[in-house]
């Protein structure tokens, strides 16, 4: 039986197994199937506070998890594949083993949505990505793609023309999910292009670890070709990871966490923190805090029933 079991190791779960480890309450961490949560897919991350030049994503992650372990909490590879909450104590089964907990943090993240692409896959972080508030800085001058039709792709692309020489904006439609207002200002931005009916095929340029160009086919006519690119974005929305909670939790209609206040879910004794919540602001800094949140939430939650 533990108190506290917590699903996620990014920065929110991290950060949460470092405030309960502290407060004596030997958290299990479940690493989940993405271990190290979204920044384990980055590089360089230079808006986390307090590093000056900047830290690499995976070291981030990795330091939080290596204070957590320092006092006292425990890492366990797996995933959760089925969950009861209805009734108390918790039962987990990771992997193929059950596990019992009194109070449960719920930081299994999103997931991005890809093209999937062979090509795409192996430069995320080298010249891919998810994120344009994370990684939008370092495409100064350069030229930028974003993937995608709806607000995400829109908000986007218009955060990059702070940076980049020429944003283009593709899509395989020619109708857009973007709200008209967010629709309007992107076209109504000098710097944006259109490429609509357009896929893309492939990114290069695998051999150099390093997003180069990519080849694009109208859909129409398809007709193929190759176009420069330094930043590739894919604004395609992200999947929250919450399947084995279905019919238990309160999610919205995309599946992510309804919040009931603070870090609090609708089951007494369950708190969410991070991106499985936060469909708004997605950053290591917010993931960071809001698992302190829940941490706390928990660390409260059983001295109230004298555990």
């Amino acid at each position: 039986m533990r108190d506290l079991i917590i699903i996620g190791s990014g920065c929110a779960g991290n950060t949460a197994a470092v405030y309960a480890a502290r407060a004596n309450l030997k958290p299990l961490v479940v690493a989940g199937h993405e271990p190290g949560g979204q920044l384990s897919l980055t590089t360089l991350v230079e808006n986390f506070p307090g590093f000056p030049e900047g830290i690499d994503g995976p070291v981030l992650v990795d330091n939080i998890k290596k204070q957590a372990e320092h006092f006292g909490a425990e890492y366990l590879h797996g995933s959760v594949v089925k969950a009861e909450l209805m009734q108390r104590p918790f039962r987990l089964r990771i992997d193929n083993e059950w596990h019992e907990t009194r109070t449960l943090i719920l930081a299994s993240g999103a997931s991005a949505r890809w093209l999937n692409l062979p090509s795409e896959q192996k430069l995320i972080g080298h010249g891919v990505s998810s994120c344009a508030t994370c990684d939008g800085f370092f495409y100064r001058g350069k030229k930028i793609m974003v993937i995608g039709g709806g607000d995400s792709a829109m908000e986007e692309a218009n955060f990059h023309t702070r940076f980049g020489e020429e944003v283009v904006i593709a899509h395989r439609r020619e109708q857009f999910r973007a709200s008209k207002i967010m629709l309007e200002r992107a076209r109504a931005n000098p710097k944006i292009q259109f490429l609509l009916n357009t896929v893309v095929d492939e990114v290069f340029d695998v051999d150099q670890h390093l997003a180069t160009g990519v080849k694009l086919r109208e859909l129409k006519t398809g007709e193929a070709w190759r176009r420069d690119v330094d930043g590739f974005f894919v604004a395609i929305g992200h999947i929250p990871n919450t399947a084995p909670f279905v019919g238990q939790l309160d999610l919205d209609p995309d599946g992510y966490i309804v919040s009931h206040g603070g870090a609090k879910t609708n089951i007494r004794g369950v708190f969410h923190a991070g991106d499985v919540q936060d469909r708004t602001y997605r950053q290591a800094i917010t993931a960071a805090g809001a698992g302190c949140m829940a941490a706390i939430e928990a660390e409260r939650f059983l001295e109230a029933e004298g555990h």
